[in-house]
């Protein structure tokens, strides 16, 4: 079960009072909000916590109810839909769900993103919204929640945020190079790109913001500049320098009037010290503000209306503002001053558009508190180190950080960062800084990756700038091959501010390690020695057991010294350990190193074997940092001078302001006979490499003759191939006429015979009539013969022989 609760207020009327809503379970633990979006009415908001909770505030009814349990932390919010039932939420998974808020049911779930969604925009029709990450974004059809279009990109350019225009189809993308597109959504046509300056100073864009017309756009960013465009005009209008405690511009919202027909002339602006100032943006005057440095904003919603105002504040509690209340309060300080820019080239490059903003904003913000009674809760320890390093106040005590920790074992890591700046007076020397770093990649840390891989790229990049910004500094940090062990603690800690991270590890190797590299490319020896000593004078038991098993101090104190302890302990132990190191003189972390050994002396008396020894000291063991902390501070206090003969009680020593000083507590000789050698062993490598390319060259040029050749009698194998084909094709051509022309000729003498049949049928046919005809003629004939004859016959009968010569006459 969990809980929220509501701040206290004087009555029900919300509207000319500030309210704070804190989140809490039943441990008392807070749960940071870390999104807020309104409805169309600006009367309701939607709020979305750490564990995935999503409520809807009713400021006018002073009601909320829980309307989704997700499961993860949200990244985005839109409640101004077409449905004003249903809202749009970005998951930590990528994904972007839709829910009614009255039914608490699932409507729809896209999918789609391979980065976390950062922002949504949504049609002023309710009807498409688009959801843009790191690498993309998205056109989505609210109706049917289908994906309408992509935008993708190089990923050397990224995409800061893409929006719809208000009162219009127009797109607006705007990219990590400060280019800025204007997109018709029905097209997607480009309509027009605004100019980037190119000339006056640049302002990296961040933070957007666009008036209820769409015709006016601000920008800004890494800079107290902000920029005005026109968007009718696609120009700059006017350039307004924020006051110098504003350095960089983290969101920008425009506060709509009823009266001004759309064309915002109030604009909030919240900076990098959490505190949300509002100007006219033509008077550049500053009205008001919310926010301070102990109770900051991380993110603002305005309300359409323009009547309230919703702070995310830095200890995870929401606050609610009124503009009418919040400008009330502005009578009272004196009028803020306007000064207009003249003189010299920036006068020429934004002549008559770039002004000033002055005013005392401690005293607004003092007369504000004054009237409203919030209960302001303090920011738990642990939130938003980076962002508050650079804005507590200066002056502090040395003294009374010291008691501070130890009377807490640890500084609050949300000032951490700050108290170590201040105990190690970093210089901030940005122009020596530049210098070394213009110097690009150090030889010696070119393939940095081969050796020490880094899942993550900017880990991995971060730390070869580093390194390399180093070895440019002095020639024996190119050599030093644990220096990437040294260093990657400090890189991951420091990863958005390389030049603190180049300082810091700087005043560690001046100090921490100034003796290290007197035995340079050996183990520092003296430093070792020094250790054995004081683990001799405190627990000889133990160095004895260590000196039977044939242990030197080269194992058991060396390796948590190259690594600065990061390899036996977890993050929040070493961050404790660290924050006293740099309290206390430098000697402090060798004492850390024997305490270390001596809080271990249980499982290190049960060990024997000389790899075991080696594996306890480079991996995490069950022990108790506090414990380890309290007995480095009795070794610092009970070591007499004669054992440990270096001072134990100066500070560490700054480096010095403007330029960095010269470091040379190394042998020269040898840093330079081996910086020779990796110098003639590189120029071998590009000797070995170049005679490599040409050999490839050739074995390349071999490869493609071959090639060519293979190719060539392929070719004369496919021609030769095609010739036998042709030839065949033609032999069974007239093969195939022949065939054709003996049927034919089979065919004819087919029809010849049957017609020689048919004739000789015929014939015989006739025969058989002339045969029968000439039987008939034969008959008559021999009758009339007979008759003619008979007569001669009987006349000759008497005469016999006449007789037969007669006979045989007829025959």
């Amino acid at each position: 079960f969990e809980k929220t609760v509501v701040g206290k207020k004087q009555n029900s009327n919300l509207q000319n009072k500030k309210l704070t809503v804190v989140r809490t379970t039943q441990q008392a633990k807070t749960v940071r909000f870390l999104h807020v979006a309104f409805d169309t009415t600006g009367e309701s908001f939607l709020a979305g916590d750490h564990h995935g909770h999503i409520y809807v505030f009713d400021i006018s009814r002073n009601r909320f109810r829980l309307v989704q349990r997700t499961g993860q932390a949200c990244t985005a919010l839109a409640f101004c839909l077409r449905r004003t039932s249903e809202f749009l939420v970005a998951l930590a998974d990528y994904t972007v769900k839709c829910f009614d808020k009255d039914t608490k049911q699932l409507v729809s779930w896209m999918r789609g993103h391979e980065g976390a969604v950062s922002s949504i925009s949504v049609h002023s029709s309710g009807r498409f919204a688009i959801t843009t990450s790191s690498d993309t974004a998205q056109l989505w059809d609210l109706d049917t929640f289908q994906r309408k279009r992509k935008l993708n990109i190089r990923q050397s350019v990224g995409i800061q945020r893409v929006f719809f225009l208000p009162l219009s189809n127009t797109i607006l993308s705007c990219f990590s190079d400060d280019s800025i597109f204007a997109w018709e959504s029905d097209t997607l046509d480009c309509k027009y790109q605004l100019p980037v300056p190119d000339s006056g100073p640049r302002v990296p864009y961040k933070a957007f913001a666009i008036t209820r017309d769409g015709r006016s756009l601000a920008a800004g960013g890494r800079s107290n500049l902000i920029h005005l465009w026109c968007l009718g005009s696609q120009q700059l209008i006017r350039v307004i320098q924020m006051p110098t405690l504003v350095r960089t511009v983290r969101q920008m919202e425009f506060v709509p009037d009823s009266f001004d027909g759309g064309a915002n002339q109030t604009l909030g602006v919240l900076s990098q010290d959490g505190v949300m100032r509002f100007i006219n943006i033509h008077t550049c005057k500053l009205l008001f503000h919310v926010g301070s440095h102990d109770n900051a904003i991380t993110a603002a919603a305005v309300s359409p209306s323009g009547r309230h105002i919703v702070a995310i504040m830095d200890n995870g509690s929401i606050n609610i503002y009124s503009v009418q209340s919040l400008t009330q309060e502005l009578n009272k300080p004196p009028p803020s001053q306007v000064k207009v820019i003249s003189g010299g080239k920036a006068d020429e490059d934004f002549s008559n558009i770039k002004v000033k903003v002055r005013s005392d904003i401690h005293r607004a913000a003092k007369s504000s508190d004054r009237r409203t009674n919030v209960k302001i809760l303090r920011p738990p320890f642990g939130s938003g180190a980076e962002e508050k390093e650079n804005d507590l106040p200066a002056g502090l005590n040395k003294k009374r950080l010291v008691a501070l920790l130890k009377g807490f074992g640890e500084y609050p890591a949300k000032y951490r960062m700050f108290v170590w700046r201040s105990l190690l007076c970093l210089p901030e020397n940005h122009a020596a800084y530049s210098s070394l770093t213009d110097k690009g990649l150090h030889t010696a840390y070119l393939s940095l990756s081969d050796k020490y891989p880094i899942k993550s790229q900017k880990l991995q990049r971060g730390l070869q700038r580093l390194l390399s910004a180093l070895a440019h500094w002095s020639a024996i940090f190119g050599e030093v091959e644990y220096l990437p062990l040294i260093a990657f603690p400090f890189v991951k800690l420091f990863q958005n501010n390389p030049m603190l991270c180049f300082e810091v590890v700087a005043t560690v190797l001046v100090n921490c390690c100034q003796h290290w590299f007197e035995y340079f490319p050996n183990p520092p020896l003296n430093v070792l020695s020094m250790a054995e000593n004081v683990l001799a004078h405190h627990d000889n038991e133990l160095l004895q057991h260590l000196v039977d098993c044939g242990v030197t101090s080269q194992l058991y104190v060396w390796p948590l010294l190259e690594t600065l302890f990061s390899e036996v302990l977890t993050r929040d132990e070493w961050l404790r350990l660290f924050d006293n190191v740099f309290s206390n003189s430098p000697s402090f972390l060798l004492m850390a190193c024997v305490s270390y050994v001596i809080c271990c002396r249980g499982p290190l008396l049960l060990c024997s074997q000389k790899q075991d020894f080696e594996y306890f000291f480079h991996h995490r063991n069950n022990l108790d940092v506090g414990a380890m902390i309290k007995e480095t501070y009795r070794l610092l206090s009970n070591t007499p001078p004669e054992i440990h003969p270096r001072t134990l009680h100066s500070d560490f020593t700054p480096l010095t302001k403007g330029q960095y000083p010269v470091f040379n507590h190394y042998p020269e000789f040898i840093v330079e006979y081996q910086s020779k050698e990796r110098e003639r062993i590189r120029l071998q490598e590009m000797e070995y490499l170049r005679e490599s390319g040409s050999v490839f060259r050739l074995a390349a040029m071999k490869r493609e003759l071959k090639v060519k050749e293979l190719q060539l009698l392929d070719a004369t194998r496919r021609r030769f191939l095609q010739h036998e084909h042709d030839l065949r094709a033609s032999q069974i051509q007239r093969l195939e006429q022949e065939i054709s022309r003996k049927v034919s000729t089979m065919d004819l003498r087919e029809q010849e015979t049957a017609a020689a049949v048919q004739d000789l049928e015929i014939r015989q046919m006739e025969i058989e009539v002339q045969r029968k005809h000439l039987e008939q003629v034969g008959s008559s004939f021999l009758f009339v013969s007979f008759r003619i004859m008979l007569p001669c016959f009987l006349f000759l009968s008497s005469n016999s022989s006449r007789l037969n010569c007669v006979f045989v006459l007829l025959v």
